[in-house]
């Protein structure tokens, strides 16, 4: 029995929107369970699908949280200086 994890970050993929909507979870629900059955051959019932949402104060990369590591890249983009 497959147990599949996936996180993504709680901030949603259109404008206004701070997670991942219902519909978005159950295609990626349905997508890893049909992968999983055409890779590995195992049933669909037999699959289960984690989706964990993680906030943005909660991940960074860069070696910074992701808001300034974002803010140190649009700097850079547009000739800037980041002093912090």
């Amino acid at each position: 029995m497959p147990i599949v994890t996936i996180q993504v970050t709680r901030e949603g993929n259109t404008p206004g929107a701070n997670a991942v909507t219902a519909e978005e979870k159950a295609r990626l629900i349905s997508g890893v369970s049909h992968l999983l059955l055409d890779v590995l051959n195992k049933p669909l019932e037999a699959t289960f699908v984690v989706i964990e949402e993680v906030d943005m104060e909660n991940w960074g990369w860069g070696g910074l949280p992701v808001e300034a590591y974002r803010k140190q890249l649009a700097l850079k983009r547009t000739g800037g200086t980041n002093s912090a």
